[in-house]
């Protein structure tokens, strides 16, 4: 699913036009990538959380000229859905 079937989904459901949809899923995201980046968890109950993960240092290779690389630690976003949320998949969802 894409941002825009997301605006055009919430539209349809909510009967508020999609230029407004748009603005408040832009502002939405634009919130949780700001406050991410100041180091902070975003908690969305019943949803899941958005939170930041450390990656240890560690020594990786370039194997275009055959030598160790250092890679600094350093933290990545990441989403640990909910119980309810990992529920409703698990009943929704039928395995391919």
């Amino acid at each position: 699913m894409t941002k825009a079937e997301i605006v055009n989904e919430i539209a349809s459901t909510t009967g508020i036009d999609k230029p407004a949809v748009l603005v408040i899923v832009e502002a939405t995201m634009e919130n949780i990538r700001a406050n991410m980046a100041k180091g902070e968890n975003i908690y969305l109950r019943g949803f899941g959380t958005f939170q930041l993960k450390k990656r240890a240092e560690k020594t990786g290779r370039n194997i275009t000229k055959n030598t160790s690389v250092k890679i600094p630690a350093h933290m990545i976003p990441a989403f640990k859905p909910s119980k309810e949320f990992v529920a409703a998949v698990k009943t929704n969802v039928k395995v391919k």
